[in-house]
């Protein structure tokens, strides 16, 4: 029997919930072996607190799924944040409504900020590319320092140290309401085969960036001669 999800805006009640949600993100980083921000199960509660997080649960009150909205430089910015499944219910198509879900309340919250994330996970890039959003470069995101110096705690932080915070494993992807002052961008309907393409290639991207930025070189060691010197 496919388990059913109630997905919705958290409330205080769902700070219970926290402590799980943190561990699980934790747990999900170490198993892709990349970097993450950490989060203290205070933070979480913090944005449950306020309103600014979307919780996915069964309907027997079990946690399956989370994320958060982080505003930076003044509300104009937006992150959402923490984007996760437990284990138990992944395959379900989840972190799509998850996201899908988060993306409308920032919407709805922050109407004139721009939406961005970064992430080494190709699911999500696809998911954030259906939404709206589109790859951009660092600069085009916040310059809030908050924001940045939340990076310190990953894993990968050396390298976006060494690239002058312009790049990293991460992709850095935006959206943007003022696309949509004129016209909303149609929706591409995919197809089965076509949308295994679309996927693949998001899969691609990321291998790439890993296979170029985790070298030596590319963190700034120096390259060795046969001799190893």
């Amino acid at each position: 029997m496919k388990t059913q999800f109630i997905i919705r805006k958290a409330e205080t009640g769902d700070v219970k919930y926290a402590h799980e949600i943190v561990a699980e993100i934790a747990e999900s980083a170490k198993i892709r072996g990349t970097g993450i921000a950490k989060r203290t199960p205070e933070y979480v509660s913090g944005k449950i607190e306020e309103g600014k997080a979307v919780i996915a649960l069964t309907k027997n009150g079990e946690w399956a799924g989370f994320c958060y909205i982080e505003a930076w430089q003044h509300a104009l910015f937006v992150a959402n944040s923490g984007l996760i499944v437990s284990q138990k219910f992944r395959g379900h198509g989840l972190a799509k409504q998850i996201k899908s879900a988060i993306f409308q309340l920032s919407r709805t919250n922050y109407p004139n900020a721009k939406i961005f994330g970064l992430t080494t996970g190709a699911a999500v890039m696809k998911i954030n590319s259906e939404l709206g959003y589109k790859p951009v470069i660092y600069a085009e995101l916040t310059e809030d320092e908050k924001f940045w110096s939340g990076c310190q705690s990953c894993v990968n932080y050396e390298i976006l140290k060494s690239k002058n915070r312009q790049a990293c494993i991460c992709t850095a992807m935006l959206y943007n309401p003022a696309w949509e002052e004129n016209q909303k961008p149609k929706r591409t309907k995919w197809k089965g085969r076509e949308l295994d393409k679309d996927f693949k290639l998001f899969e691609r991207w990321v291998k790439f960036k890993k296979s170029v930025l985790l070298t030596p070189k590319s963190r700034g060691g120096a390259k060795r001669n046969k001799n190893g010197k």
